[in-house]
């Protein structure tokens, strides 16, 4: 095993020149020295290639390629192609590493050895006020990462923070890389690692700073909207977790409810559908009958899939069901 294996850095880059110096120069200050970058220029129109091109010609670790293809995943194919390293990361273009963030990943994964997952800690920018829900994501993802649990959350959000990981090229590779070509890819990529049975190794250091800001491609592209978000847990679940000697159950009767519910029949899948509302138990939906969440007493050996995005509610679900000895990630599924 080498004891000092090479970080190769993949990053795709799209029209992002406002921020993409201040990305490259927290690249290039690290305090770890042995490290490739391989920048993809997305077909950009603004001075992207330009911005790269004076880093390649100052530091011989970076290397800029234009994407043969089109979009993020054909950019990270070709760059994972051209790419030498024994560990593997992925930087984005328009946020900013801590100068350690590279040391410490290598340090803690090369501890943990091959079949774990680097991480660390991340937190947003911007020069507006972040709203509610990136602060509640941020301090939720985080506080998994601290102890190690990121799997636990897999459904409910992307509980990988992308792209704060780094793993060994073989681990990557028995994940399938960046082949699968599907959408948001950083997600698909977690659950692939969690398929696999890679291991987060804990860490308690902040080593990633998200910018946030109204046109970042994740707020913007048709491949980051909700339901794409949704597909994914949907077919994870069945192809992972789902129990077909255990009589399934669909919590929530709102968008993300009646998306699953739609999901499930379209397939064959037979399931109870409960929710709270009282307007609505005892309709029919897609001609599925809406059961009161009392119901689950009388159904034996089930399995829930839960859409109720309420806070207060999913407390008061979670704690229900562990009365009746139900284990997460087995018997019930947060989906939000």
């Amino acid at each position: 095993m080498k004891t000092n294996p090479l970080i190769s850095i993949v990053m795709p880059v799209k029209n992002t020149s406002e921020f993409l110096a201040e990305c490259m120069e927290s690249i290039v200050n690290q305090t770890e020295t042995n490290w490739e970058l391989i920048a993809i220029d997305d077909h950009s129109a603004d001075d992207s290639h330009s911005i790269l091109s004076e880093y390649v010609s100052k530091d011989k670790r970076i290397k800029v390629f234009k994407n043969n293809g089109k979009g993020i995943i054909d950019a990270l194919r070709l760059a994972y192609s051209k790419s030498k390293g024994d560990l593997i990361t992925r930087m984005d273009s328009d946020d900013i590493m801590t100068m350690n963030k590279l040391n410490v990943l290598k340090t803690n994964l090369q501890k943990a050895g091959r079949g774990h997952i680097g991480v660390g800690l991340v937190k947003y920018f911007s020069e507006k006020p972040l709203g509610e829900g990136f602060k509640k994501y941020e301090a939720w993802l985080n506080e998994l990462t601290k102890e190690g649990r990121n799997f636990e959350g897999i459904y409910k959000e992307c509980s990988i923070p992308s792209p704060c990981w780094m793993v060994y090229r073989d681990d990557l590779d028995s994940c399938e890389a960046f082949k699968p070509y599907r959408y948001p890819e950083d997600y698909d990529l977690a659950f692939r690692f969690y398929l696999k049975g890679l291991k987060p190794v804990p860490c308690d250091e902040i080593l990633h700073h998200w910018r946030d800001y109204s046109t970042r491609t994740s707020r913007t592209h048709i491949h980051y909207a909700d339901n794409t978000f949704l597909d994914i847990k949907a077919d994870y679940f069945l192809e992972l977790e789902y129990d077909r000697n255990k009589s399934l159950v669909v919590w929530g009767a709102g968008d993300k409810g009646k998306t699953m519910a739609k999901k499930l029949i379209e397939k064959g899948i037979e399931f109870y559908w409960i929710c709270d509302n009282p307007k609505k138990i005892g309709k029919y939906i897609y001609d599925q009958e809406m059961l009161s969440f009392t119901t689950l007493k009388n159904i034996i050996n089930s399995q829930s899939i839960i859409t109720v995005a309420n806070l207060k509610a999913q407390k008061e679900i979670k704690d229900y069901l562990k009365k009746k000895g139900y284990r997460p990630q087995k018997e019930y599924f947060f989906f939000c």
